[in-house]
């Protein structure tokens, strides 16, 4: 009796126990959204959240194309400007309404809700991530993870 083998079956089983054991944290970015500003030629607001690799780092600017310049704030209602914002090895760190978030500063006015916008994050180390945004109008409801 001849038993069927499927080559790519066994590769895979082989591999598997291999993958669970090498999983080290990457630096990367997830659920990217700008929300546009209610009245014309006030700045938008972008969120993200930052998930820290092997080791600490800073996100030290985040740009985009379509804002002619950007700013990183923390808080709400008494907001201030932040120069870097420290990402630890294995955390996690949420760009939010209310905390902190990315200023869009003189924006296409082109930019309309329903776009994805491509946000550049850059780190301490040299590291550059891009992360789409999806635009929404200034009355939308946050979109939800």
């Amino acid at each position: 009796m001849r038993r069927a083998v499927f080559p790519g079956l066994a590769m895979l089983a082989a591999t598997l126990p291999l993958a669970g054991c090498s999983s080290k944290p990457q630096l990367y970015a997830e659920e990217g959204w700008v929300r546009l500003a209610a009245v014309p030629g006030r700045p938008a607001a972008a969120y993200f959240i930052v998930h820290g690799g092997p080791k600490p780092v800073k996100l030290i600017s985040v740009g985009s194309d379509v804002a002619i310049t950007t700013e990183m704030h923390e808080g709400g209602m008494a907001m201030r400007r932040v120069d870097s914002v420290p990402i630890p090895a294995g955390g996690t760190v949420a760009f939010q309404p209310g905390g902190r978030h990315v200023m869009l500063y003189d924006m296409n006015p082109g930019v309309k809700p329903g776009r994805i916008l491509s946000l550049l994050l850059t780190f301490s180390d040299g590291t550059r991530l891009h992360q789409g945004a999806r635009v929404i109008g200034a009355g939308d409801p946050a979109p939800q993870g």
